[in-house]
């Protein structure tokens, strides 16, 4: 990593700097967060599947493999929409995986209607008005009877220091919310809330960490922490208050239906 992309890392957020670092999953509940999203979504082969920020096309791809489904993944970044394409036709699914440029804020920009909508700790990152128009979007794109399949943190206590202490350590308006508040949020974009699970967030917690990424590239994450100071206070910075708010963080996994 060059001397200005580390620079540039003091003020990057948060999963910018999980993923410098080498981290794969930047999911608040882990793979078994996402492995319980996808058993409540039964994916049926053949069926259609938007995917909110689909970064590196990792989990598209994944998904793809896996239940032979039909994947659409929006991303901001166009490098990352260039690198996840690539990814896609070198595994032979360019057929199958489509990546696109374009705003999680302006999903009426997608014509196409979907069997499933789904993301992952990006509800989290937005104020309430921002939570509000995606899942507007969200619902607008759903098939009526479509699942939206969403994992994203939950706050337990002390809501308004774990908003400002996430906030300044993520470098991002991180808003996590109550149970009962993300399942009212939902409501009242006109998706129902069938199915919730909860749990401890353990982000970087090294036996988490090793679950998640397997020994590979736990050991290369270790490593460049290890060398890179810049990354390694700012992880260190994250770790101290991800542990400080333990008993009032958590993770929150949601599946909900477009019933109208």
């Amino acid at each position: 990593m060059t001397q200005t992309a580390l620079n540039l890392i003091t003020t990057a957020p948060g999963h910018v700097v999980l993923a410098a670092a080498g981290k794969t999953v930047l999911r608040p509940g882990g793979r078994a967060a996402t492995e319980q999203l996808c058993q409540w979504a039964a994916f049926k082969r053949g069926k259609t599947v938007l995917e909110l920020g689909a970064g590196l096309g990792n989990s598209a791809i994944a998904l793809a493999k896996r239940y032979n489904v039909q994947i659409v993944g929006i991303e901001k970044d166009p490098d990352r929409v260039a690198i996840a394409q690539a990814k896609a036709r070198a595994a032979g699914l360019d057929h199958q995986v489509r990546f696109i440029q374009g705003n999680i804020f302006q999903l009426e920009a997608i014509s196409t209607s979907f069997d499933y909508v789904m993301t992952e700790a990006i509800l989290t990152m937005q104020t309430s008005a921002g939570k509000a128009k995606i899942l507007a979007g969200v619902r607008d794109r759903l098939k009526v009877g479509g699942k939206f399949l969403s994992h994203e943190l939950l706050a337990r206590d002390h809501l308004e220091s774990l908003h400002q202490n996430l906030t300044q350590v993520m470098r991002v308006n991180a808003t996590p919310l109550t149970a009962l508040d993300w399942i009212d949020t939902f409501n009242q974009a006109g998706l129902t809330v069938t199915k919730q699970q909860t749990g401890a967030m353990r982000l970087l917690d090294p036996v988490q960490v090793l679950r998640d990424e397997g020994v590979i590239h736990t050991v290369q994450m270790a490593w460049n922490i290890l060398t890179q100071p810049v990354i390694r206070d700012r992880i260190l910075m994250m770790r101290r208050v991800f542990t400080q708010h333990q008993q009032d963080l958590g993770y929150i996994a949601l599946c909900a239906v477009r019933e109208l």
